[in-house]
């Protein structure tokens, strides 16, 4: 019986599509009342990561002992706890994944990936991402959008080279020649990577064909929407956004809740970041490639807005209801 157990569990880690291997990192910080559901979206994939390593980052609510479950069944799913920690900031989500990321040293893969522990997805999404892959050598991050409720990404603003964190997925050589996630405090890591991804010419692409479900209402961990509002334009500007892109996302901002508040704090971070010359938190380098695209896209899109409604109806990707 054991031998036969055995013996499923080797041959469900030798799935792979196209001859790429997916190695996965889950960074969890008390995530118990949701990375069950992320465990059972894992498992249920018809494609299973070689080795999946779930990093506890101090977890003190139970997360443990749900992944322990699943590890104890299934010899491709790892866990490592780290050591519990005062503060909250994104730049510990990036030593998390690195202490996940250490552990796949001796572990052969082609294509690596972050996946957050609090989203779901059908059983074809990793395989759907990885034949990708398989058909662009240049591809260097895909993943999908993720929903949150009735909530979207809205291609008007956000483009389909952008590639959400919730599920990241990197060629391998690709991850590498960046030099992996930079611990950013305030966030953007993930928008950081595929900025420099593409600025070494790599092609990173969300395919909308599939979407995560995203559980955890993002943004609002400890703060309220006004000052998630005021901190976000903020880091707009500390993180290389052109004031002409900015501005123009700011009718957008003030269709949503609080509604004209939270756009006009929005710039009005911004505006301060500016004005008192807040440091940027990415090289010149990349806040130039990131401005020269955003101006870029604000052509096409002011281009296409002057186009017959024919035609602008074809060119615009259909709208959803957030921008991030």
């Amino acid at each position: 019986m054991t031998t036969r157990i055995t013996s499923e569990l080797h041959r469900e880690t030798e799935s792979f599509v196209g001859g790429l291997r997916l190695a996965l990192v889950t960074p969890a910080r008390n995530e118990a009342a949701f990375i069950e559901g992320t465990l059972k979206s894992m498992v249920a994939q018809c494609m299973k990561p070689v080795r999946w390593v779930i990093v506890s980052d101090g977890s003190t609510d139970g997360t443990d002992e749900l992944v322990m479950k699943y590890v104890q069944q299934r010899s491709w799913i790892e866990l490592v706890r780290l050591p519990e920690r005062r503060d909250r900031h994104f730049a510990g989500k990036v030593f998390a994944f690195n202490a996940g990321y250490e552990r796949l040293k001796e572990v052969p893969y082609d294509v690596i990936g972050n996946v957050d522990a609090d989203i779901t997805f059908d059983p074809e999404h990793l395989a759907f991402l990885l034949r990708k892959f398989t058909e662009d050598p240049q591809l260097g991050v895909a993943g999908s959008p993720f929903v949150e409720g009735d909530l979207r990404y809205d291609y008007r603003f956000t483009s389909l080279t952008h590639v959400s964190g919730c599920c990241q997925l990197f060629r391998r050589e690709c991850f590498e020649e960046i030099g992996g996630y930079v611990p950013i405090q305030i966030g953007g890591i993930d928008l950081v990577a595929v900025l420099t991804a593409r600025m070494k010419g790599w092609r990173t692409r969300t395919f909308p064909e599939k979407v995560c479900v995203h559980h955890r209402k993002i943004g609002t961990a400890k703060q309220n929407r006004l000052m998630v509002a005021f901190r976000g334009g903020k880091g707009d500007y500390r993180l290389g956004m052109h004031p002409l892109w900015e501005l123009s996302r700011t009718p957008y901002q003030m269709t949503k809740r609080p509604y004209i508040v939270a756009g006009g704090l929005r710039l009005a971070g911004f505006t301060w970041a500016m004005m008192t010359r807040a440091p940027k938190l990415i090289s010149v380098e990349i806040v130039n490639f990131r401005r020269a695209e955003q101006m870029s896209r604000l052509r096409q899109f002011v281009g296409r807005f002057f186009q017959p409604s024919a035609e602008r109806q074809g060119g615009v990707p259909t709208p959803g209801t957030r921008t991030l």
